[in-house]
């Protein structure tokens, strides 16, 4: 049987694009272009474009045309946490460390070894987490700006893990979620898994655009809306207390719960009160130590509504049972002994130092970011490729970020993310030099 035209015609361009010979961030022939070139229908030419881009070779922009991807660099780049090349200096995920961080887990390490209560950590836990901990973990909130009650508190492995269970205790298939239209991956790989159907609400400079989010609120049941009100990833804004009272009042007026993801909220250093502050009722309020302490350090929470704790702890029971007592109990030696917060106050500074050397050493880009954030948002001219500069800055043992993992429209801005905290900075300022010279002579040439 003869194979259809069309399918030559993928075949054709497939093989172009993985060869090379159609090199990365090249702008293909309009829909109209191509059926003109071929003989061959609109329609045709448009289903030929549709099975490359399901194929992951080609990426369409509405307005813009259609763009071979960069192959050498996996769809989704950023999301699914593989690490980078073991030879490239890793811009894509934070994994700050401070001097001494590994002497304070050998001294644990001895001090709970040394405890009386050690045998009780190798037998199951409760789902939710020792009382103990859920007071350690609402004492450190109360210094956040959050009087909690531990009964409200569950203990997650990690902010991700306390993510996920908020979604699995609250939401169900096809619920709408608001988003911002930049937002964290992690969550899109949930409502993906879950197969919620998220609804991104613009931006402006301080936060999600709350016209917007009103109007969504009003014309479609939307169920919870996702929000990181301090210090947002990947824009670093912190919303204004006066718009965090207004969203409230948002889903107050029309009843969605609200997911306050405040994973790196420790970076700013006197913010607005928590959402979950003024709206207990209504609000999960998810966090964990992974970013301000270690990423091996599994250890996260939700304090949520009373009424959604039973909900809670069977998604915890259906997940991972209990956290691991181990892990748990040198967190909350260190919450209780001061050590979280003089870790936090550290690595604010680190984090500090890091956005200056970028700002520094990226002088005149348009960065985005917060001053003590470990991480910056660089926008491109609107004829620059991302996946280019990417490919580009990998030939240079260069890891980064492109704005696909973090954005839920249709539309994919041009835009990398560049992560501050993984590499010592005379590493940290030589590297981002390299990107300046590579984004200056692709981008801007």
């Amino acid at each position: 049987m003869a194979t259809p035209r069309y399918k030559q015609l993928v075949d054709a361009l497939a093989a172009d694009i993985r060869a090379g010979r159609l090199a990365p961030g090249t702008r293909l022939s309009t829909h109209r272009g191509l059926a003109a070139r071929e003989g061959i229908a609109v329609v045709t030419a448009t289903r030929v474009y549709a099975e490359l881009e399901a194929m992951n070779l080609v990426s369409r922009e509405q307005g813009r045309g259609t763009f071979v991807r960069d192959i050498a660099v996996r769809a989704g780049h950023g999301i699914d946490q593989r690490p980078a090349a073991p030879d490239a200096v890793d811009l894509t995920f934070n994994y700050p460390s401070v001097p001494g961080q590994a002497d304070l887990l050998r001294q644990a390490l001895r001090e709970v070894a040394g405890s009386g209560d050690l045998e009780s950590l190798l037998r199951y836990q409760p789902h939710c987490g020792r009382p103990q901990d859920r007071a350690s973990l609402a004492r450190h909130l109360g210094r956040r700006g959050l009087t909690a009650d531990p009964d409200r508190i569950l203990i997650a492995g990690g902010a991700q893990h306390g993510l996920t269970i908020t979604v699995m205790a609250t939401l169900n298939a096809g619920d709408v979620v608001a988003v911002d239209a930049l937002t964290y991956p992690g969550f899109k790989v949930l409502a993906d898994a879950f197969h919620l159907d998220l609804e991104p609400v613009p931006s402006t400079a301080a936060g999600p655009d709350l016209d917007a989010l009103e109007r969504l609120c009003a014309t479609r049941p939307v169920r919870a809306i996702y929000t990181m009100p301090t210090l947002h990833n990947p824009l670093g804004w912190v919303m204004p207390a006066a718009d965090r009272a207004r969203l409230v009042g948002i889903a107050r007026r029309y009843g969605p719960l609200i997911i306050e993801d405040a994973s790196y909220a420790y970076l700013a250093e006197t913010p607005p009160p928590p959402l979950a502050a003024s709206a207990p009722d209504i609000t999960f309020y998810v966090s964990g130590l992974s970013k301000s302490i270690a990423t091996g350090l599994r250890v996260g929470f939700v304090l949520a509504p009373p009424t959604a704790v039973p909900a809670l702890e069977r998604a915890v029971r259906a997940t991972t049972w209990n956290t691991p007592a181990l892990t748990t109990a040198i967190a909350c030696r260190w919450l209780d002994d001061g050590t979280v917060d003089r870790l936090e106050a550290q690595k604010r500074e680190d984090a500090t130092a890091r956005q200056a050397l970028a700002r520094q050493e990226l002088a005149g880009l348009p960065l985005i970011g917060h001053p003590s954030s470990y991480f910056t948002w660089l926008p491109l001219p609107d004829d620059a490729r991302a996946d280019r500069l990417t490919a580009r800055l990998a030939r240079r043992h260069i890891s980064v970020s492109t704005a696909e993992p973090y954005t839920t429209t249709t539309h994919t801005p041009q835009a990398l993310r560049l992560a501050l905290g993984s590499t010592d900075t005379d590493t940290l300022r030589s590297t981002l030099r390299t990107v300046r010279e590579v984004v200056v002579e692709d981008a801007y040439a």
